[in-house]
């Protein structure tokens, strides 16, 4: 009954309305709340004589609108006649997960106000939480802590980089696909408890953790040998281009000739960050170029300045290591002489852009562009293949502590090759 009463609603307002269209507000905010183009303007009675609220929208937009009227069919019937209470929020939510899928793209997504806060936090370093960084495996559904943040309450409760995070609380037994919703238990207010259950060596470990606020460092540093330094960087997030700067800068004083710059499980971040650590090392030039939906080349969209510090480079990267870290790496590789050393990257060559949408905090991210080397290498779904390929051996999860020249075999690799290249 109440399709045929839209079809003909539809078709009376097709034939009275040449260029404008009225509809009902309600509909009109779901769709167009955050148009700028929308001519929207306030109207009165309906043909029945009692008051309606109706806002007046162009064509092009009433056109728009009527793509998404079997959706509107489907709310309205479901609120109508679904056997329990309809949450129409939440169903406008899914349909705008929907509309995202529908472009068939891992990267592209819809971010919820409570998704979106909690990626900006993750990306700042700062929140409220036990203090460990979880990478998780879709085959086995293992979540392994592969970092311990220092001064953290996991820190201070004995959590070991390498533990596999097996319960938090009395009943989630976490895996890959819950993982998101561990994070959110082992988050909240600060100075409250979380009981969370590790495996080590085969035994369960439960640790009382109390939530702190927790600052993540994304870069750590050391001297490995006289004129050695090596730096760490686990994402392009937060402060870390300053943070790789400070440390570059402390190795440099300290007498390093080569630095190693180590990629391995760093999953990528911001691009400018990327373009911002490469102009320490690179003189003008391009970090990459892009190329958009148009299929033409870019080349004026991350350029690196003159001026640099003259060291030898060595860049370890794995499996892991994706996006930003790809292009740094293929940037330094093919513009400062950088030597690779691990195993091949991931091949995550395409670039996101992040934007906020409607009124309450929600954002969604969208691949926007395919990036290349700047010698032309093309890295998506490729990867880079490293000069110096070192498997880890048969059994070695590479839990090792930090710059550990014992046990770590690319590290040790790495550091020949930079011994050889100071010669």
């Amino acid at each position: 009954m109440k399709k045929a009463t839209l079809t003909v609603i539809t078709i009376i307002l097709a034939m009275m309305l040449s260029s404008c269209s009225l509809i009902p507000e309600y509909k009109l905010e779901a769709m167009f709340g955050n148009n700028p183009e929308a001519e929207i303007s306030s109207s009165g009675a309906n043909g029945s004589g009692s008051t309606a609220d109706t806002v007046t929208i162009s064509r092009t937009e009433y056109e728009k609108y009527r793509r998404f009227s079997d959706m509107f069919d489907i709310m309205e019937e479901a609120k109508a006649n679904f056997y329990q209470d309809v949450d129409e929020s939440k169903m406008i939510e899914y349909a705008t997960r929907g509309l995202m899928a529908g472009l068939d793209d891992p990267y592209s997504f819809y971010y919820n106000p409570e998704e979106y806060k909690k990626m900006m936090e993750d990306d700042e370093g700062n929140y409220v939480g036990i203090g460990v960084m979880i990478q998780s495996n879709m085959e086995t559904q293992a979540c392994t802590i592969v970092r311990v943040f220092k001064g953290g309450p996991a820190e201070a409760a004995g959590v070991q980089r390498g533990d596999i995070l097996y319960r938090v609380g009395e009943d989630l037994l976490v895996t890959a696909t819950n993982l998101d919703e561990a994070v959110s238990i082992m988050r909240g207010e600060p100075e409250t408890d979380v009981d969370v259950t590790f495996i080590r060596n085969g035994e369960e470990i439960t640790y009382t953790i109390t939530r702190r606020e927790v600052s993540v460092n994304q870069v750590e540093s050391k001297m490995l040998e006289t004129s050695i330094g090596y730096i760490a960087l686990y994402a392009f997030a937060g402060q870390c281009e300053k943070e790789f700067e400070n440390a570059l800068n402390n190795l440099v004083s300290q007498g390093a000739k080569g630095i190693i710059i180590d990629l391995r499980d760093n999953t990528g971040g911001w691009v400018e960050q990327a373009r911002y650590i490469a102009d320490l090392f690179m003189d003008e030039g391009e970090l990459c170029y892009l190329k958009y939906k148009d299929g033409e080349a870019h080349y004026d969209e991350y350029r690196t300045r003159d001026g640099k510090t003259d060291v030898k480079l060595v860049i370890l990267i794995n499996e892991n290591s994706a996006s930003s870290s790809e292009i740094l790496t293929g940037a330094l590789r093919d513009c400062a002489g950088a030597v690779t050393v691990g195993v091949k990257s991931f091949g995550k060559g395409i670039i996101q852009e992040v934007l906020n949408v409607g009124r309450e905090g929600a954002g969604f991210q969208m691949t926007i562009a395919q990036y290349f080397t700047p010698k032309g290498s093309e890295v998506h779904k490729i990867g880079i293949t490293p000069d110096y390929e070192v498997p880890l051996p048969e059994g070695d999860n590479g839990m090792y502590t930090f710059a550990d020249t014992v046990h770590d075999v690319q590290l040790v690799k790495a550091l020949d090759v930079m011994k050889e290249a100071l010669k």
